[in-house]
């Protein structure tokens, strides 16, 4: 099992990584992807890759700080190869929802991204709410470069998942999917086939059923994948094999 996007350097679980890495193993975790957000954390997360063979990290810069932290192609592939255990860029994209960041500062932060995703030849691990116009847009300009594509904590349409598809992206489904009032988006992951699918908590935050309202932590993505079995009617085991061979193959590992 593989918790394909965490925030462990955030403070409620980076105060207590040894206890939520032991928890993690307990249940079965093989790897946990903890996804770079800021300038600020690829310093933390520099430091956790290293604490724990099964921890990998991302480098990247969050639509809502596009403003603030900006980089390019060129600073964002030097930091990758900084060390090998940097598998992916992100958290990327575009937030039209809250609009932490004006529309062309995210458009320009996403295409640097972008680039350098085409340079090393890594996923793109993408962050896309209220903007699946202008994500597709986007993505349409590079169409042409092979990018591997993977759509974090996926809420979007069934449509916007359809175009998707065209690009061969991958979906991450999060403990939202474990929500009462979430019948459209389990509908979706019906829809998307499961050689696409990853599963993903992003802790701290979106704690699953029987969880909701508390803080979540990489162990409880086995609430999260007991759910998507349940909704792509196959075995816990078959979904949890499926789901960890899917990040292994887009992520080369």
């Amino acid at each position: 099992m593989i918790d394909s996007h965490c925030h462990l350097d955030h403070a409620p679980l980076f105060d207590d990584i040894d206890n939520i890495i032991k928890r993690s193993k307990e249940i079965g975790i093989e790897k946990l992807l903890t996804i770079c957000t800021t300038l600020e954390s690829f310093k933390k997360i520099k430091i956790l890759v290293n604490k724990d063979e099964i921890i990998y990290g991302t480098y990247g810069i969050h639509p809502h700080e596009a403003k603030n932290d900006k980089v390019n192609s060129d600073k964002i592939i030097a930091e990758i190869k900084t060390n090998n255990k940097i598998i992916g860029i992100g958290e990327t994209g575009l937030d039209f929802y809250y609009n932490h960041s004006d529309k062309d500062d995210q458009i320009n932060s996403f295409e640097e991204h972008i680039k350098a995703a085409i340079d090393l030849n890594i996923p793109l691990i993408i962050h896309s709410r209220n903007a699946e116009n202008e994500t597709l847009k986007v993505f349409n300009k590079y169409k042409n470069h092979n990018l591997k594509i993977l759509m974090h904590c996926f809420t979007g349409s069934k449509e916007f998942a359809e175009n998707l598809l065209s690009f061969g992206a991958y979906f991450s489904a999060s403990g939202i999917i474990t929500f009462k009032n979430s019948l459209e988006l389990q509908n979706t992951f019906k829809f998307i086939p499961l050689n696409r699918i990853l599963i993903e908590t992003d802790s701290p935050y979106l704690s699953p059923v029987p969880n909701r309202g508390k803080q979540n932590e990489p162990s409880y993505v086995k609430y999260t994948a007991q759910k998507l079995a349940d909704i792509k009617n196959i075995s816990n085991i078959d979904l949890i094999k499926n789901t960890t061979s899917n990040f292994n193959s887009l992520f080369n590992l």
